[in-house]
């Protein structure tokens, strides 16, 4: 399943390591903004919402660039 943002469903990694799950794309009742509906895969497993704009951003750490979060499967 692929939305307009090109976010698929499925498992991705955080440039930080951590692996998570998309579990859904939500329209923000508002304003109408695609939201990325996710679990942690980790931890308490945890249900998070983020804008789909942010999940497809190009982070800078320690003087590299990383995709936010890279589909894994």
């Amino acid at each position: 399943m692929e939305q307009n943002m090109g976010i698929k469903i499925g498992k991705y990694r955080h440039f930080k390591g951590n692996e998570y799950e998309v579990l859904a794309i939500a329209k923000h009742s508002e304003t109408q903004e695609e939201m990325v509906v996710y679990r942690a895969l980790y931890g308490d497993g945890g249900v998070w919402v983020r804008p789909a704009c942010m999940w497809n951003e190009t982070v800078e750490r320690d003087g590299k660039r990383y995709k936010r979060f890279t589909f894994v499967e």
